[in-house]
């Protein structure tokens, strides 16, 4: 038969935890665990960008040429001075010459303000 005195040894099961709660914690410092990943704020941007931008605009980074030329690409805009966080709101949330009515959600302006700082 088996020894069982180790399972139930208290110090054993007290540095038991103990290494669990470090690992844990080790995982939670450095920002990663198992099976996770957390998307950024411009990542989310770009891939609404994506989907909802690239028909017009040029997206992507390094991007120059529109798929319409009249529309500037990300990078254009990103690299305007004027270019602010409410700046890119008010332009997102008020009608504009050459670009369709678009109704972007408060979240969604966030993101593409973090997309367009990472330009």
């Amino acid at each position: 038969m088996a020894d069982l005195s180790s399972f139930t040894n208290p110090a054993i099961w007290a540095a038991s935890g103990a290494a669990l709660v470090i690992g844990l914690a080790g995982c939670a410092a450095d920002g990663s665990s198992a099976g996770h990943v957390e998307t950024s704020a411009a990542e989310l941007g770009l891939g609404y960008a994506r989907e909802a931008c690239a028909s017009c605009h040029a997206v992507e980074p390094g991007q120059v040429i529109s798929p319409n030329v009249a529309a500037p690409s990300f990078e254009a805009l990103a690299n305007r001075a004027d270019m602010t966080r409410p700046a890119l709101a008010a332009l997102l949330r008020s009608p504009h010459r050459n670009m369709p009515s678009l109704i972007v959600e408060p979240d969604r302006v966030d993101d593409l303000a973090a997309y367009l700082s990472s330009l």
